[in-house]
This record gives C-alpha cells, structure tokens and sequence, in this order.
C-alpha cells in the first residue's frame, strides 16, 4: 500500500504567522494556512486542518460505503457526502476536534432506507480516515435520494 505525504512551511508566530500546506504526493496544490483564518467564520481562501480532515474523511467514506453497500448486495449508482468538522477549545487547554458529521445523500439500487442507513453506520466505523479518528464522536446522517 502507498503513504502518501504533506508538507508544511510555517513562518512566524500563531496569531501573526502563516503557512503554505503542499500536496506533496499528487502535487495537485499549495494551500494557504493561518490561525486567525482556522477560527474565523470566514475563511476567507485559506485552508485549515480541519477542511483537509474533512476532505479526508469525506472522500474515505463515500468510497468505503460504495464497497459496503456492494457487499450488502446493493449497487451505488452516485454517492454526495459531506463532512463538517468542528474546532473547538478544549477544557483541558488548548484546542480540540469535538466532533465531525457526516452526511450523505445516495443514489442506491437493491437497498431501501433501513439498508442504507445500516450500510452508512458500518462504512463509518470500517473507514480507515473514521479509525483513525477514534476519540472523536462522529455521527452520520443518511437518506436515499
């Protein structure tokens, strides 16, 4: 199996400093990163870890479903997920990811409601982006279309 790589190029302090995130493996792109930009409601054209967590985990379910709902002898025909990862202080000090949704919407053959539904909540706790997010409460929200 492949490892895939990142790289981060920071100058300067938190609140004052700023950063270039690199798709180093694909080389599809250097995004910007700052703090005060991670907190703010508008990001305003920059990235955070937590978008590339969701990104991350987005891309890992819905391709986790398509494999759990051929397994369940269905047959996915388009799958929209998103996933909104939430920031928030932690008690303990400092900042911590307090939870992440996910939503998907399905265009499923040979499954009705109950069945995806199954099928979301397995491919949530089989997605290796899901393994490796345990400690963080994750919830999904799945409808047929």
């Amino acid at each position: 199996m492949a490892t895939r790589t990142a790289r981060t190029a920071w100058n300067g302090t938190l609140n004052e400093g700023s950063g270039q995130v690199e798709l180093s493996s694909s080389k599809v792109g250097t995004f910007d990163v700052s703090f005060p930009k991670r907190t703010a409601e508008d990001a305003g054209g920059f990235t955070s870890p937590e978008e590339l967590i969701a990104a991350a985990h987005s891309s890992c379910f819905a391709m986790q479903l398509s494999a759990v709902i051929a397994e369940a002898g269905g047959t996915p025909i388009a799958l929209e997920v998103s996933a909104d990862v939430t920031l928030r202080p932690d008690p303990a000090g400092g900042f911590r990811i307090s939870g992440i949704a996910l939503t998907v919407h399905g265009e499923v053959e040979g499954l009705d409601a109950a069945g995806f539904a199954k099928a979301a909540e397995n491919a949530k706790a089989t997605c290796p982006v899901s393994k490796a997010l345990t400690g963080t409460q994750i919830t999904v929200d799945a409808a047929l279309v």
